[in-house]
């Protein structure tokens, strides 16, 4: 131990500085000073849809602070990352998930069944508005861009009737209270690692990466991740694509009768998309836990066989 002072990278949002205060936590309990830097991101300074500005808008910032010297490590919301290698980069750590699944806030209280056709429902993700619409009750479901303020604020005035968002950046920024509904990932499969974080070091410096992985690293959280962006990769598409992945680490029985952990997932991916018409492809799986990479191979293959096509980056 020494008197070094860790440098942490984060976006400066209220959601980030959070969600990068949970790992500053974890250092400090092992004994760490820490202090956490803001770095500016293209994600942050715009407010054209994600599609459009292109993937890696909220990190390639941070990645490059981190390249730079400029901080230690750098911590990212995990479903933002390219699916690609950064060179230079390495994943030192993938902190305990929070709940990933998706969350309804909603006007008077209503959950998502309860909203009268014809309501507007806003979200920032390609993935939710497919999988809404799939839904088939009727909703005006609409792409908004903003921060958690913002898009509460627009449920709050009238401007629209609810929004979908991920259960983990509320529950980061202690507003769980204001979820009117928690949805089943059976109706609205999660973005890939959607509530993990991941925590990236410089490959040159091997001893920050021991010492993040073993205080920061949560293995079934790792496993699960992995698998779902397995998918992702195999089917070329980015953190703005209509993809699902959802794995968890679950007990199983071994044909000997014996207690294993094995990863089971199910992922889905929407066809081309005409006005509200939507084709949902769905697949599901159960691995060895060593095998979690190849398990969310092969589920993509499934939905490439399906006719999910190669989706645009």
């Amino acid at each position: 131990m020494t008197d070094r002072t860790l440098r942490i990278g984060t976006r400066g949002s209220r959601l980030a500085m959070s969600q990068t205060g949970t790992v500053a936590a974890l250092l400090e309990k092992a004994g760490w000073k820490v202090e956490l830097v803001p770095v500016a991101t293209p994600g942050d300074q715009s407010s054209a849809p994600i599609a459009e500005i292109g993937v890696g808008v909220f990190t390639s910032a941070l990645r490059q602070a981190l390249l730079d010297g400029e901080v230690d490590i750098a911590v990212h919301s995990y479903k933002d990352l390219p699916t690609a290698p950064q060179p230079g980069i390495a994943l030192a750590a993938v902190s305990e998930r929070e709940d990933p699944r998706d969350a309804l806030v909603a006007r008077d209280g209503l959950t998502l069944g309860e909203l009268p056709p014809g309501s507007t429902v806003g979200t920032g993700s390609p993935r939710r508005m497919t999988q809404l619409r799939a839904l088939g009750l009727g909703l005006n479901v609409v792409p908004i861009r903003g921060n958690i303020d913002r898009r509460l604020a627009m449920v709050e005035s009238g401007e629209l009737d609810a929004i979908v968002l991920a259960r983990a950046g509320l529950a980061r920024t202690e507003r769980v209270g204001l979820i009117t509904e928690t949805l089943d990932p059976l109706q609205m499969v999660p973005a890939p690692a959607q509530g993990a974080l991941a925590v990236e070091t410089r490959v040159d410096d091997v001893d920050m990466e021991h010492l993040i992985h073993s205080v920061v690293d949560h293995e079934p959280t790792r496993v699960a991740v992995t698998a779902e962006r397995a998918l992702l990769a195999r089917l070329e598409a980015g953190c703005s694509a209509p993809v699902g992945a959802l794995a968890d680490v679950v007990e199983d029985v071994d044909s000997e009768g014996a207690v294993i952990e094995r990863v089971s997932m199910r992922g889905v991916a929407a066809t081309a998309v005409e006005g509200d018409s939507v084709r949902i492809l769905r697949a599901s799986a159960v691995a060895e836990k060593s095998e979690a990479e190849q398990l969310g191979f092969r589920l993509a293959d499934e939905l490439l066989d399906l006719g999910a096509g190669a989706l645009a980056r």
